[in-house]
């Protein structure tokens, strides 16, 4: 079980990657969470914002397990405890690549390795192409969609 997403952005690595896990960008497009880590191979990681916790809940939570800062980042991912009673039994692996293409940033995004009956898969899709989404047209305009929530 996997999903995976290819987009074309229009705008170097760098603003990319920042994008992608830096406060200002992350609170723009992973729903108001900030992404919390060192960002070292064994680190932990949590995405933290407004939610079913108040202001400081836990979306996702999980371990680093390969960085190439600018390049590449591979997670392992468990949902909040909010979420699920078993959060800590549930996995899948994220895996962001960011390569030049031009004068854009080819990102590949595989989100894969769930465990069995992973209650998220099926609602991960449409939450992968909502972020994505947002991640484009914020590297490309300074502003996200406007999904009228």
């Amino acid at each position: 079980m996997e999903h995976k997403f290819i987009t074309y952005i229009g705008a170097d690595q760098e603003k990319v990657w920042n994008t992608l896990i830096q406060p200002e960008g992350t609170r723009s497009i992973f729903f108001g969470s900030v992404f919390q880590t060192d960002l070292l191979p064994g680190s932990k990681f949590a995405y933290i914002g407004p939610g079913n916790d108040g202001e400081e809940t836990v979306h996702v939570y999980g371990e680093i397990i390969e960085i190439d800062p600018g390049r590449m980042m591979q997670v392992i991912e468990h949902p909040g405890p909010s979420y699920y009673e078993n959060h800590a039994e549930l996995t899948s692996r994220i895996t962001y690549t960011l390569e030049p293409a031009g004068e854009c940033t080819k990102l590949t995004l595989v989100n894969d390795r769930f465990t069995e009956n992973h209650p998220s898969f099926e609602r991960s899709e449409d939450s992968w192409a909502i972020i994505l989404s947002n991640l484009k047209t914020l590297c490309e305009t300074g502003r996200t969609l406007n999904f009228g929530w």
